[in-house]
């Protein structure tokens, strides 16, 4: 199942929802208050070398919220002067500093995070669309799988830890790739608006800011593999699709 989060109070059409975009924010009004901001990893370890699933997740659900909100910079979907530098995993990372996004960021991550806690999250995908013809343009995906020892386990039950620094390269390596996309990547010369998906197992309680939603695939697509990390708990491997109207199909 995949499910969404959009901004309730503002719609691009019938057919699209905008979760909170450059062309219709005039419009939307106050999103839900900011429950907490995104964990830090800094406290997910413990001293004893071990990683439980509430810890990598922490993890897990903190490089999401970096990435998202470096994929929003890289394509343009927000003006740079709406994102502000923090150093982060020895990179120099753009934050969007817009409150309304970010509140409405830190909800999603919220969620992602209560998800992976019990094993229920199985992918994360920002889809990029157009918003004169509601076509999706790219697709960012990050596979989610479990580590099978934790698999039907309490949240706080634990493997053995990788080294931090080993772990903070391996997503400072994806981070690097996201940041160099726009080498490889078609230019975007259109309004956009961007939608956040979550697969989850079909067991799972979903909140009512969320709706089930379709795959939003793109019909004629190229793909590149992008770099995995690994918390030993969580592996999380990164793919981007966009449209290439030379390509036989999805």
């Amino acid at each position: 199942f995949s499910f969404r989060q959009s901004c309730l109070l503002c719609h691009l059409s019938p057919v699209v929802n905008c979760c909170y975009c450059r062309h219709c924010r005039r419009h939307c009004r106050q999103l839900s208050p900011v429950v907490r901001a995104m964990a830090s990893s800094t406290s997910s370890r413990t001293k004893t070398g071990v990683i439980s699933l509430v810890g990598s997740s922490a993890i897990v659900s903190e490089f999401f919220g970096y990435a998202v909100n470096s994929i929003l910079f890289q394509r343009g979907i927000y003006e740079p002067e709406t994102f502000d530098r923090k150093k982060k995993y020895g990179l120099a990372m753009m934050v969007t500093n817009e409150e309304k996004l970010r509140a409405y960021l830190n909800n999603v991550m919220e969620q992602v995070q209560n998800w992976l806690k019990t094993g229920q999250l199985q992918r994360l995908v920002l889809v990029v669309v157009s918003t004169e013809t509601h076509a999706t343009l790219e697709r960012w995906t990050f596979d989610v799988s479990t580590n099978t020892e934790l698999e039907g386990a309490s949240a706080d039950a634990t493997v053995a830890a990788k080294p931090e620094k080993e772990l903070s390269g391996e997503i400072a390596a994806i981070l690097r790739q996201i940041t160099a996309s726009v080498s490889f990547l078609p230019l975007i010369d259109e309004p956009c608006a961007f939608d956040l998906l979550a697969y989850a197992d079909s067991s799972v309680d979903v909140p009512m800011e969320w709706e089930e939603s379709d795959a939003r695939l793109i019909a004629k697509s190229a793909q590149v593999r992008l770099r995995s990390f690994n918390t030993n708990a969580h592996q999380v491997e990164a793919t981007v699709a966009y449209r290439d109207d030379d390509a036989d199909g999805a």
